[in-house]
């Protein structure tokens, strides 16, 4: 590096660079010569000079502000001229690139590049011109076709389709925004017509995408109350696609608006102050009574998704410390609303469970203990609020948020619930002669009785409460509901057969009656969803899992609720499918610490008969046979407010069991799980996301990618392989994956490129040095299937690396599949790259005993790659390699096998041997024989 204060050497230097193609140390050069150089002539180089670094690093908007500071200096400086115009033209600026490379051809009209440039972009800047005004045309008729109210329906809908399609391209959208497209989309959203308003607002989501400036002219031309309004409205699907304008709107704003704007940065506002009316028009909804239930649901979605840290690394969270000031009351209030009261909040069945959700993720996303204590201070006061001795109303809606709570923030739930008066508030509700308070206070207790130590002072105090309600009460709805509560009472034990709660044979009754009302269609799904709940606990029981997956009709009728459109059941379906396929995480009992508990009297956890791996199968196949699959692809759909993390990882566990046999998977495939899997492999808790990438890898191993994950899917599977590979995993899954890859990797050129890119050459190549037999051939199973790659051809040319001789080393091993795998890689790389024969030579001295090996062995397939390689050496322009080659025992081998008669199972073999040998004739280390033949 030059001296630091010598800018004509740190240019020099920098040029050197260049001309080298190490463009990163070039900038570097010219940047510390820019700082130190008063010269504004030798500036003026140093910056046309970075401007063509930046133009090779397609960083066009540096390159072309570099250029301009050449031309400030110097305005008829070619060659800085015609790198702007370069750079403006990939940046989309035609007629400011035309006019530079008009200049350039002033002043050498006879060079043939400025030339071909300047007619290339006046035919550009003519078809763009074109295009506008046809786009201008094409907005504008659209409209006219939408506003005519006596237009034919089909022309009318084909002309919103288009809309929405060209909103989507960044040209068209700025067209329609252009061509007083806000105020045409508001008159269509005033004529109140829902195909209308949808095509509206699905038209202003592709202008706001990715566009921050737009987005916050629109914001002020329709205004955030006028869209909360729309999405307040009785209609599920303008209800989701005015949430999704929001969320285009919110993306553009907080940061998803990549675009350089330079001087123009200025130009766009602050967004602090739209986000923050969006935020509070949003809590303003969550508990107005003027919002439908659809639209409540999209609300606290939007909170969901956009309050609480993407990341706990991210150090602010004022956003969950605003929303709990000033929103936490109004959230609280939707989770006490009680349906069958009269002057409730409209709610769809999802919503409770959604803002559930919602505060569990703001409470999780609190920093220190004051934060905490803040929070549940606040979800105390409400519920002491609404205690009223003589308004049982009041009381149901605080017990009813308590549920609320118990099922989100379950510290916060179980820390009130222990209060004075709350449980006696409970028992008393119970006891009411009124249905509905009886049966939130079923609903309290079932939720209250979550944690052991909870459920041993229910145990005591509330289970002669449910069954006296159990049996006394007409209404199925309370009946099922206590059923429930002695259900989960009575699973209190999980799986451990020796503290079974109840006695023998009580869990199967209580499961026998959960799977009756189950398959009952007369009741009604709220009801029937308890049903569920209740085997959720029950199958903890290994009879009950046996029972159930016996009960074919019993799991249809589960299935076909976990498709309906009440999404709150997800997780009890999701928790009968774990248990019935035991995919729980298991703790590995150690003999010798089970006799020592024994011998200290300490309770050891007894494993249930069925609970062995030969009736787990059975009941997999089972639940296979009865549809699962169809019912998990429709539950990973859900939305993700409901389709919470933990969820997801009980599916991708749920998934695993099921692809546990090979020959299972076809059914899973054929049912659509290898595209199911996907997102529960990108999306989750890290579990979930380990689970369902193995999950994946056993798929993806065995099947036709192009079957199993339709489309561009298949490049998404890409990604949790790879995870897979990492060091902290297990064997078994990095072999599946090493397996999965292998198969993805004969599947398409795009795919292998795909694999590169995302970095996981480096640990197929750790795993080729892998003790382990297996891993270390699968590794090198997969690094032969890759070696087409251009970027993998150049890793094995780099100097000082083990790469080629860890591949030429693995072909003198004992294992069969392993040298056929490691020697056609070998064979693919000779053949891609002639160097790579000299230097094969280099790496080890043992080259050609191992060489001699591979020719003479008796696997035909390995001897077929041996031989490749020998023909590709004799090929390589290296005569003193080819040389040497014919010089040794090797001109033996290949006249022997040569000379061999034609043999069908051998061919192969033989056809490359005589190739190999006519070679070494073109090349006169041989002469001609003859053959008696």
């Amino acid at each position: 590096m030059g001296k630091m204060g010598d800018p004509l050497q740190l240019k020099d230097e920098g040029n050197k660079h260049f001309q080298a193609g190490q463009t990163d140390q070039a900038i570097e050069c010219y940047t510390k010569a820019i700082k130190v150089c008063k010269d504004k002539n030798v500036l003026a180089v140093i910056y046309r000079n970075r401007s063509a670094c930046y133009l090779k690093k397609e960083k066009y908007t540096n390159a072309a502000s570099d250029a301009s500071k050449a031309i400030d200096v110097d305005a008829s400086d070619i060659k800085a001229l015609y790198r702007r115009c370069q750079a403006l033209e990939k940046l989309g600026k035609l007629d400011m690139a035309f006019k530079d490379v008009q200049r350039c051809a002033t002043l050498e009209p006879k060079n043939k590049t400025f030339l071909d440039t300047l007619r290339r972009l006046g035919a550009d800047i003519q078809a763009k011109l074109k295009t506008t005004f046809s786009t201008d045309s094409r907005v504008q008729n659209m409209f006219d076709i939408l506003l005519d109210e006596e237009m034919d329906k089909d022309k009318r809908e084909k002309a919103a389709n288009n809309l929405i399609v060209l909103a989507r391209e960044d040209a068209g959208a700025e067209r329609i925004f252009q061509n007083n497209g806000v105020a045409l989309l508001l008159n269509m959203i005033e004529t109140g017509k829902p195909e209308m308003i949808l095509a509206a607002i699905r038209t202003l989501s592709g202008m706001c995408t990715g566009h921050k400036a737009r987005a916050m002219a629109i914001i002020h031309m329709v205004g955030i109350d006028k869209i909360c309004s729309i999405m307040a409205v009785d209609n599920e699907e303008i209800s989701l696609a005015t949430c999704n304008l929001f969320q285009c709107i919110n993306d553009s704003l907080t940061g998803g608006d990549k675009r350089i704007y330079g001087k123009e940065e200025a130009l766009v506002m602050d967004a602090s102050k739209d986000l923050k009316t969006i935020l509070l028009s949003l809590l303003e909804m969550v508990g107005s009574k003027k919002v439908s239930g659809h639209g409540r649901d999209q609300a606290l979605n939007l909170l969901t998704k956009n309050v609480p840290r993407k990341e706990k690394k991210e150090a602010d969270h004022s956003r969950t410390l605003f929303t709990i000031d000033n929103g936490l009351r109004k959230i609280l209030k939707v989770c006490g609303q009680v349906p069958e009261l009269p002057d409730q909040l409209p709610m769809t069945e999802n919503t409770q469970l959604i803002a559930s959700v919602l505060l569990n993720k703001l409470y999780d996303d609190l920093k220190c203990d004051p934060e905490r204590d803040n929070f549940r201070d606040i979800c105390d006061d409400y519920i002491k609020s609404k205690f009223d001795p003589n308004d049982m109303d009041k009381n149901i809606h605080a017990i009813n948020t308590l549920s609320g709570l118990l099922q989100g923030p379950f510290d916060v739930g179980n820390a009130l619930a222990g209060r004075q008066g709350v449980m006696e508030m409970m028992v008393a509700l119970c006891a009411s002669e009124r249905e509905v308070d009886q049966m939130v206070a079923v609903e309290a207790l079932i939720h209250a009785s979550t944690k052991l130590s909870r459920a041993s002072f229910i145990i005591t105090n509330g289970v002669s409460l449910l069954k006296d309600i159990y049996k006394k009460t007409k209404n199925e709805k309370i009946k099922i509901r206590s059923l429930v509560g002695l259900c989960k009472l009575g699973s209190a034990g999980g799986d451990d057969y020796s503290l079974r709660q109840f006695a023998e044979g009580s869990t199967e009754k209580l499961a026998k009656q959960c799977r009756k009302w189950l398959c009952n269609p007369q009741i009604d799904t709220r009801t029937r969803k308890w049903a569920i709940e209740g085997l959720a606990y029950l199958t903890n029981d290994a009879d009950v899992k046996d029972d159930f997956v016996e009960d074919e009709l019993a799991m249809k009728a589960m299935f076909e609720l976990a498709k309906s459109k009440d999404k709150t059941i997800l997780y009890a379906v999701a928790c009968t499918l774990i248990n019935c396929t035991n995919s729980y995480d298991k703790k590995e009992i150690i003999p010798e610490l089970v006799e020592l508990a024994k011998f200290s009297k300490q309770h050891v956890p007894e494993q249930h008969p069925k609970d062995k791996k030969d009736f787990i199968d059975k009941r997999v196949k089972r639940l296979l046979k009865a549809g699962v699959t169809s019912a998990l692809t429709v539950m990973v759909k859900a939305d993700n407010a409901i389709l919470t993390d933990q969820t997801k990882e009980l599916l991708a566990r749920v998934f695993l069991a099921l692809s546990e046999d090979a020959k299972d998977r076809g059914i899973i495939v054929a049912q659509g799980g290898g595209k199911a899997l996907i997102p529960l492999a990108l999306e989750g808790t890290n579990a979930g996301k380990v689970k369902a990438g193995h999950a994946l890898a056993k798929i993806a191993s065995i099947s036709n990618p192009e079957i199993a994950f339709p489309g561009e899917r298949v490049y998404e599977v890409v990604r949790p392989l790879v995870n897979l590979l990492n060091t902290e995993r297990d064997g078994i899954q990095n072999y599946e994956a090493l397996k999965a890859l292998t198969n993805l990797a004969a599947y398409s050129d795009k795919l292998r490129v795909k694999i590169v890119k995302e970095k996981a050459l480096p640990e197929i190549e750790n795993y080729m040095f892998e003790e382990h037999d297996q891993i270390r051939q699968a590794a090198t199973e997969c690094m032969c299937n890759l070696v087409t790659c251009k970027e993998v051809q150049e890793r094995y040319m780099e100097d000082g690396n083990d790469k080629l001789k860890l591949l030429v080393l693995l072909c003198g091993e004992d294992d069969d599949e392993l040298q056929i795998a490691s020697a056609g890689a070998l064979a693919m790389l000779t053949a891609a790259q002639k160097k790579l024969c000299t230097k094969m030579t280099m790496v080890t001295t043992q080259w050609l005993e191992i060489l001699q090996r591979l020719c003479l062995h008796d696997n035909p397939h390995i001897q077929h790659r041996g031989l490749v390689i020998v023909f590709n050496m004799l090929n390589s322009d290296d005569n003193e390699l080819a040389k040497k080659l014919i010089e040794c025992e090797m001109l033996e081998i290949l006249t022997v096998i040569g000379k061999a008669e034609d043999n069908p199972k051998r061919q192969q073999v033989i056809d490359v041997a005589r190739t190999c040998l006519v070679k070494a004739m073109d090349l006169g280390l041989i002469k001609p024989f003859t053959s008696n033949s």
